[in-house]
């Protein structure tokens, strides 16, 4: 079995020498340590009496709640690596990623489900948890990360943030996002309290801001949407056609905390937050010009990094602005080397276009099960000995002074709620339908929620699908953040390009900005 990290240590530590001191808030509950120890024991005791062999990983299904958190401590305590994935992908999905990583069991707050045909795994040596990318048609990659590797990242994390004893970080993200390694167990191995957001009311602007003025929530990390919907709706909010006002819209006049029609919103202030750190999606100007008014003892951060490397480079943002153009991704980690690599395999050494290719202390040594040949993980571009690179397939551009800038992927993929979808990936699940015969996703930018999906499919001759079948369809073997928003069902070959290839920007000018408005 995997020996017990620093991490749990630590955990045990303060259950034992302050265990009234708050480990978690849910809803209006506050958990002690002691007690989320006492419940991690149980779910220890049932882990230990599994037949399990060497080394064997268990599987963890659970939606956010204290007990999920404590099924985590549980496995963590009993010394098994486990695979955390997301529990709404379709079942398929679920036992195909528990059968890569050898999970025979799979446990919840409640059950223990035994899986049959699934042969015993093994895992890299020290493997603690296994997290998944977000894969967009239902079978994402197992990314194993050492123990060693997360006890890095929460010595790194406490002491850039600040999170020890008394500190309140709020936990916006599912329990399967990497970025709980932060917001849930860096909290947890520094003696802080995770304030965690109920799933219900991710997207209750006013039900989210209640609940970090009232826990005085001294640190945020989050996608840039919860950003949007702490700030409150923006100043020129009632103006025909603005972005923010729809989004505001779509949450039921939630997000403002004014009267009637034609009074402005007070804006919100948060003074306890002194931490902000937004990640996993572009932040938007517009936004980024509210939150120094919103958090107006809050340091602003950047923090860029990906599942299969953790965080890989910080850029502390100027509060003074000003606040034009991408924000750079900023300094490389402690211990973190970085390249920039054109398509041709040489090294950018200054300014210029290429792959970014990353090592970081935290990172795993590559996937497990089908992805573990894709070619992400391999040798020091430089042709120098060392440990693997990870080639994020993200494009940047280095300008004069050094600076990095996100430019876009290597391939069609965007984000979704901070969540990462191949529109190709997308449109191969539309055409899994036998009745559609071509099919283009494309993406209209947002800057409530990252992307927005709409999906033209074209129909089989003499077909009746339609756009409800289309979508439950979809609902089958796609994740929620990746099927469309709308699909628009078509009887007219696609337009194509002199290579043969569907022209993408023709079918956008026909059926997308004609019926679905940029940001709607």
């Amino acid at each position: 079995m995997t020996a017990r990290s620093e991490l749990v240590t630590s955990i045990l530590r303060t259950a034992t020498t302050d265990p009234d001191s708050v480990a978690l808030v849910w809803r209006d509950q506050e958990i002690g340590y002691g007690a989320l120890v006492e419940l991690a024991a149980r779910a220890r005791d049932r882990v230990t009496a599994l037949d399990l062999d060497d080394d064997e990983p268990v599987g963890v299904l659970a939606d956010k709640s204290p007990e999920a958190v404590a099924l985590v401590l549980g496995v963590l305590q009993a010394g098994r690596p486990f695979l955390l994935p997301a529990s709404n992908l379709p079942s398929a999905t679920l036992r195909e990623l528990f059968g890569q990583a050898g999970c025979r069991h799979v446990l919840s707050p409640r059950d223990t489900l035994r899986l049959p045909g699934v042969v015993a795994g093994r895992v890299p040596e020290g493997t603690s948890f296994m997290l998944t990318t977000s894969g967009s048609t239902g079978l994402p990659k197992v990314v194993p990360l050492g123990a060693d590797a997360i006890d890095r990242f929460v010595a790194w994390a406490s002491g850039r943030f600040g999170i020890g004893p008394g500190v309140r970080v709020l936990n916006y993200a599912p329990l399967n996002f990497d970025l709980c390694l932060l917001d849930v167990w860096t909290t947890l191995g520094r003696g802080g309290t995770v304030v965690l957001v109920d799933p219900d009311q991710a997207l209750q602007a006013g039900a989210l801001a209640a609940l970090v003025a009232r826990e005085r929530v001294s640190v945020v990390q989050a996608v840039p949407m919860l950003f949007g919907l702490l700030a409150g709706p923006e100043a020129d909010a009632g103006r025909t056609g603005d972005a923010g006002s729809r989004a505001d819209a779509r949450l039921g006049g939630d997000a403002g905390s004014g009267g009637g029609r034609g009074q402005e919103p007070a804006p919100r202030v948060f003074p306890d937050v002194a931490h902000l750190v937004f990640t996993g999606d572009a932040m938007p100007n517009r936004l980024l010009r509210r939150l120094p008014a919103a958090f107006p003892s809050a340091r602003l951060y950047n923090l860029y990094g990906c599942t299969e490397t953790n965080d890989s480079f910080l850029c502390e943002v100027d509060r003074d602005g000003p606040f034009e153009g991408p924000v750079p991704l900023g300094e490389p980690l402690p211990g973190v080397d970085a390249a920039v690599v054109a398509p041709d395999g040489a090294i950018v050494d200054g300014a210029g276009s290429g792959e970014l290719w990353v090592r970081t202390p935290f990172q795993s040594v590559g996937y497990l099960g089908a992805a573990a040949g894709s070619g992400r993980f391999g040798p020091d571009p430089s042709g120098r000995p060392g440990p693997a690179w990870y080639r994020s397939g993200d494009l940047v551009r280095r300008d004069a002074d050094g600076r990095l800038f996100l430019i876009g992927r290597d391939d069609h993929r965007v984000k979704v709620r901070g969540v990462g979808v191949d529109l190709g990936e997308v449109e191969q699940a539309l055409l899994g339908h036998p009745e559609a015969a071509d099919a283009v996703v494309l993406a209209v930018p947002d800057a409530l929620v990252g992307s927005r999906l709409h999906a033209v499919v074209r129909r089989a001759a003499g077909s009746t699908l339609n756009s409800l079948t289309l979508r439950q369809h979809c609902a089958g073997v796609l994740p929620r953040g990746a099927i469309p928003e709308t699909v628009r069902v078509v009887d007219a070959p696609f337009p194509r390009t002199s290579t043969g290839k569907v022209d993408r920007l023709a079918v956008r000018q026909a059926h997308l900005t004609s019926s679905f408005p940029e940001g709607v």
